[in-house]
């Protein structure tokens, strides 16, 4: 009978110590949910401030009011692509060839030194570092699943680099691409082609890019930019502000 009597005693006491053991469960994994990635509020968000459309009386424009060069591709007369693969080019060949078409600049007055050095180009020695084609790299900026070529050279006398791209079309050398600058750095990425060069304001410097465009068949100059100076790696870009478009300079 005290056997009888205690049965329900302890059948209450583990009843509550079960519930009290359940209530503890909960309450500890509710916590550990919370701390494995409930959702937390990050703030108020800022009010989206559309643009505004100044001077709307003003008619839109139909036709450019300067000439930029924004497509760019003209085959190259008097060189040829053995077999389709650019690298049979010559790229010693291409600035000769670019000569020729442009003997004002290269041969009377500009960038005389530059024709005059093309004859060191291909020699043994210090004479051959007088060279001023600088060395070419090949990469698909096109898309086509071919290589194209990306060449510099320097334009003597003076500071300025020329960067052209050439790429093939149908058996034919096409330049796609061509600028010149002074310039303090050259970038490949994906299919663009990213120029930096000093500019006249202290501590920034003018980023443009231009970018393989299928329709147009030509690297189209994409960005044109005024950036902050100072060491990042490759891609990185700073946050731009206004600076004089390519036409400016």
């Amino acid at each position: 009978m005290p056997a009888a009597r205690r049965a329900p005693r302890t059948t209450r006491a583990v009843t509550t110590v079960t519930t009290v053991t359940a209530v503890a469960l909960l309450l500890a994994v509710a916590s550990g949910c919370g701390d494995a990635g409930d959702l937390v509020g990050a703030g108020s968000t800022p009010t989206a401030i559309s643009p505004d459309r100044l001077w709307p009386q003003l008619t839109p424009a139909s036709s450019p009011a300067f000439e930029i060069g924004e497509v760019d591709s003209e085959v190259v007369a008097g060189v040829s692509v053995p077999g389709d693969d650019i690298r049979t080019v010559d790229p010693v060949a291409l600035v000769r060839a670019e000569i020729r078409e442009d003997p004002g600049s290269y041969a009377n007055a500009g960038y005389t030194e530059t024709a005059r050095r093309m004859a060191d180009c291909g020699k043994p020695g210090a004479a051959g570092k007088r060279c001023p084609v600088l060395r070419p790299y090949y990469r698909d900026l096109t898309g086509d699943g071919r290589e194209d070529l990306t060449l510099g050279f320097r334009q003597l006398p003076g500071h300025v680099t020329a960067v052209r791209v050439y790429t093939v079309e149908k058996h034919r050398l096409v330049r796609v691409m061509h600028w010149e600058d002074a310039v303090s750095g050259v970038e490949l990425a994906g299919r663009s082609v990213i120029i930096r060069s000093p500019s006249e304001v202290a501590g920034y410097e003018y980023r443009l890019q231009w970018t393989w465009d299928p329709q147009q068949k030509s690297m189209l100059l994409t960005h044109d930019e005024m950036l902050r100076t100072g060491s990042r790696a490759l891609g990185d870009a700073p946050s731009p502000v206004p600076g004089p478009s390519a036409s400016s300079r």
